[in-house]
């Protein structure tokens, strides 16, 4: 395999198809439709019913969905107001949360536009669309490290904050279709800057589904080229698998000048090249060919998680019936992992509260 092969792979006329020329028209009167916005509420209040800014809302419901439905017609939205705040989950991420009125235009464009991006996507996605998720990405990985012999294993540099929004926007119009929906688009990207003309805010339902399909066009690209022989991509983690170190290398060289070329981004420096046997860490696991286990980032997660729900308990501030469904909540951090020895040792060094 030549370099100069290496360099030109050829898609095939089905992918090229399938992913770029199916453009989908949605109606701006469909968005705002009363139906729409009412389903798009509940969604949007979904686990925050007891919030002051959600209750109010609901309190008088048909008027203010009708008076969202008005804003969205007179393109008045979205307001653009957000309130941020830091988490540490488990590296500390800056949140940027919209208006509750701004989560329901969301939602409500999601409801359209979701389902018209998830059967878009490539196989290779694994975030933010129905059957797949963490999970179903680790076993995916697992399954493709019993296969090939070598992986490739990358991450972007501030990710969500370096989306150029030119080129999002143009990779939508290949997408969508509609003048109103279109501008309605356009005006929810340039409602956020990191920087000058990039980034999207973490937190909203937009951004995930936007950034998610940003990268599409590497995985299928990836997927088509000769040296390659799987991929699995979670957000902005990628990896993928070739024959030999040598291709590895190649493919690497090729798919970082396509990505910083046509997308505007950097990789991060630490680039993993590894023989599949060694196992990799990929979506809070260690992967090897015959386990799964917890990384040390996630075991990390779920003590921070516990001792912060237990120290709720112990100051008062929830009732013992709370603890117990967030045991299980931090619980569901192990799932899917060969983890039983570590939590029985977890626990006999941190035993639970007494409850």
């Amino acid at each position: 395999m030549n370099s100069k092969t290496l360099q030109t792979p050829k898609i095939p006329s089905q992918t090229l198809k399938n992913n770029i020329l199916q453009r989908h028209h949605i109606k701006l009167d469909d968005i705002a439709a009363f139906d729409n916005l009412a389903t798009a509420a509940w969604k949007a209040a979904r686990g925050k019913r007891n919030r002051t800014e959600i209750s109010t809302f609901f309190t008088n419901f048909d008027h203010n969905i009708n008076k969202i439905s008005n804003s969205i017609r007179l393109e008045q939205m979205p307001y653009g107001i957000f309130k941020t705040f830091y988490i540490r989950d488990p590296k500390v991420r800056l949140i940027h949360a919209a208006c509750f009125e701004d989560r329901i235009l969301h939602h409500a464009i999601m409801n359209y536009a979701a389902p018209i991006l998830e059967r878009a996507m490539s196989p290779a996605a694994y975030a933010c669309l129905p059957e797949k998720g963490v999970h179903k990405a680790a076993y995916q990985v697992q399954k493709y490290i019993r296969r090939y012999p070598w992986y490739i294993k990358i991450d972007i540099q501030a990710y969500f904050n370096t989306i150029d929004h030119a080129i999002l926007f143009k990779i939508l119009r290949h997408r969508f279709k509609g003048t109103e929906f279109l501008a309605l688009l356009n005006k929810i990207i340039d409602g956020y800057h990191f920087s000058l003309g990039k980034g999207l805010p973490i937190g909203s339902l937009t951004s995930q589904y936007f950034a998610n399909y940003y990268l599409d066009k590497i995985d299928r690209l990836l997927l088509a080229h000769p040296t390659v022989m799987a991929a699995v991509r979670y957000m902005d983690d990628l990896i993928w698998w070739c024959q030999t170190k040598e291709l590895a290398q190649l493919s690497l060289n090729w798919i970082r000048n396509i990505i910083t070329e046509e997308r505007l981004l950097t990789i991060k420096p630490k680039i993993q090249i590894n023989r599949s046997l060694r196992g990799v860490t990929y979506c809070g696991y260690r992967i090897l060919p015959g386990t799964l286990r917890l990384s040390t980032r996630r075991k990390r997660q779920y003590y921070i998680r516990r001792c912060y729900w237990e120290h709720l308990y112990v100051t008062g501030h929830i009732t013992a019936l709370q603890l117990q469904q967030a045991y299980a909540s931090v619980h569901a951090i192990t799932d899917g992992a060969n983890s039983r020895k570590w939590r029985q040792k977890n626990l006999a060094i941190h035993p639970a509260l007494d409850i």
